[in-house]
């Protein structure tokens, strides 16, 4: 009986021998016991035999440490005809405070390591100026006290004096302010401590938001430096790195009293500036006049800067044309530009006055309050040129004769006649005007419509229903597919629309709209013949009747835009 439990033991512990001596094998090391706040160090696990494994898990160096990345290698070798394999498992580590910081023991390849310790001492800032690091980082701002609203320039710069295989950089960030980068990254070199570097520097954009002191916290780099020299490096070739750049804090000034209630700009150059097209100071009735305003500002992006405009004018309209808006960069500095054209049509003869525009805005540079300021702009209006003739006589009339005979000195037959001629062409300049306006009326209404309306199938019928009273053949058309596709979406062109319609009357009439519009043939009263087909609405075929479609595409294929 002891003999098999003896026996039972032995084949116990052989069982057992080869996960004892994996575990025996797992080892934690470091590659420097003493590191500055802000660099990296390697925790390496070494596994004799190699093999696959699964990862070890971290989660218990969360507290103390970043995990900023993880590598594993293995390496044969063989020595006097003995192989021999090892797997070296790398942790590269950021500490998070100063102090003795402690590296639990960890599970790995079925084994425990030894807990480690690890001593974080303050950045020295001395190295740094001597030249002695290999890799840091640096950032500032500028200036360092703004007011709500000013850009600034926060620079990061990225110092190495050896190769580096690969790296990243975080975006900075901070609560209290807008943050966006300034074109591409600069590459140079410069010396610190009789060392040169290579150096590589982003620029951004800060625009507080707030005033008071708001903190940039640090930026880190991570990577991996190329140091053929390191025996703990990775892979026998490079060594990870990591360093971060000391947070920055900058005041901010809130908006000064003397600013006044106005919009808020604060920039370091502003200009206001309105343009017109050559006029020599003149302009007609009913003859527009182009004019061009440009808002531009260095130190605010064009979403800062008020939308520009024209008051209302007395004796013209006003329509403004689509802004053109954007920044651009200059510098460091970001230029928000803001332009809008207008066309004022004067609607009598006269004279013409654009008042003055100015805009206050606070100068930086100088720390005072300027006003931008475009001066008043006066123009000639003279009448209409089919009413240049009448005018012209007129007055040509009253300058011959500047005192008015009475009517008992004047020839009997002389006065009727010209209270007639003057009454004839005052009537037919009347007549002239009112049918240019009831002209412009017609052909506007169909769009005003359109475009005043919502897109609802009853506004788009009533709609449809005015442009029958024009005679522009492609609005109806346009109405028309409106309608339909409002009630039904996906007609393409009319004739697809005809063949969907079980109204005979309604048919024609689209057959009849289509000759109109591609051939140019119409009968008399067709606009109230295509109306009168469409007053009740579509009188759609039903589902699955066919009957008189073709397979054939239609004949004008008159597509909605």
């Amino acid at each position: 009986m002891l003999a098999r439990r003896m026996s039972w033991c032995l084949c116990l512990l052989l069982w057992c021998l080869p996960w004892l001596a994996s575990a025996a094998d797992v080892q934690a090391t470091l590659d420097r016991n003493k590191v500055q706040l802000g660099e990296a160090v390697t925790l390496n696990l070494r596994v004799a035999g190699g093999g696959a494994f699964s990862a070890p898990d971290l989660s218990a160096l969360s507290g103390d440490f970043t995990v900023l990345g993880t590598s594993s290698n293995t390496s044969l070798s063989i020595v006097n005809g003995q192989r021999s394999a090892e797997l070296v498992y790398g942790v590269a580590l950021r500490p998070k405070r100063i102090g003795s910081l402690s590296i639990p023991a960890l599970n790995f390849a079925g084994g425990a390591t030894v807990p480690l310790q690890l001593e974080v001492v303050p950045p020295d800032s001395q190295a740094v100026v001597e030249g002695r690091k290999d890799l840091f980082v640096e950032a500032t701002a500028e200036p360092q006290r703004a007011y709500v609203g000013e850009q600034m320039t926060y620079v990061v710069r990225l110092y190495f004096a050896a190769s580096l295989s690969n790296g990243a950089m975080d975006e900075p960030q901070a609560n209290g302010a807008e943050l966006s980068k300034l074109g591409g990254d600069l590459n140079y070199q410069a010396e610190r401590g009789s060392r040169r570097y290579n150096v590589i520097e982003r620029r951004y954009a800060l625009i507080p938001q707030h005033a008071g002191r708001i903190e940039i916290p640090p930026v880190s780099f991570q990577g991996e430096l190329i140091d053929m020299a390191d025996p703990n490096s990775f892979f026998g070739s490079t060594r990870p790195v990591s360093a971060a750049s000391p947070a920055v804090s900058i005041d901010v000034r809130p908006v000064p009293d003397s600013a006044g209630k106005t919009a808020w700009l604060p920039a370091r150059e502003l200009s206001l500036t309105l343009e017109d097209s050559p006029t020599q100071g003149e302009l007609r009735v009913g003859q527009p006049l182009n004019l061009s305003m440009t808002l531009q500002a260095t130190g605010l992006p064009y979403e800062a800067l008020p939308a520009l405009s024209l008051p209302a004018l007395e004796g013209a309209t006003v329509y403004p044309d689509k802004p053109v808006n954007g920044t651009h960069l200059s510098g460091s500095w970001l230029v928000g530009r803001r332009q809008q054209a207008f066309s004022v049509v004067p609607s009598r003869p006269g004279e013409l006055t654009i008042p003055e525009t100015t805009l206050t805005w606070w100068n930086v540079q100088t720390d005072k309050l300027e006003v931008a300021r475009v001066p008043a702009q006066h123009y000639t209006v003279l009448p209409a040129v089919g009413a240049a003739a009448t005018t012209a006589a007129a007055v040509q009339t009253t300058a011959a004769a500047p005192v008015e005979p009475s009517e008992s000195a004047m020839p009997h037959h002389a006065v009727p006649w010209r209270w007639i001629a003057l009454g004839s062409g005052g009537l037919w300049l009347l007549s002239l005007l009112g049918w240019l306006a009831w002209r412009r009326h017609r052909l506007a209404e169909p769009k005003r419509v359109a475009d005043a309306t919502p897109a609802t199938p009853r506004h788009l019928q009533a709609a449809f229903l005015a442009a029958t009273r024009s005679e522009d053949a492609a609005s109806q058309a346009h109405a028309l597919l409106a309608w339909a596709r409002a009630e039904r979406p996906g007609w393409s062109n009319l004739g697809a629309l005809a063949s969907a319609l079980s109204s005979e009357p309604q048919r024609e009439a689209i057959h009849a709209l289509q000759r109109k519009l591609y051939a140019g043939a119409g009968e008399a009263g067709w606009g109230e013949r295509l109306a009168a087909a469409f007053r009740d609405g579509f009188h759609w075929r039903a589902s699955g009747d066919t009957s008189t479609s073709s397979a054939l595409p239609p004949l004008y294929p008159f597509k909605l835009d």
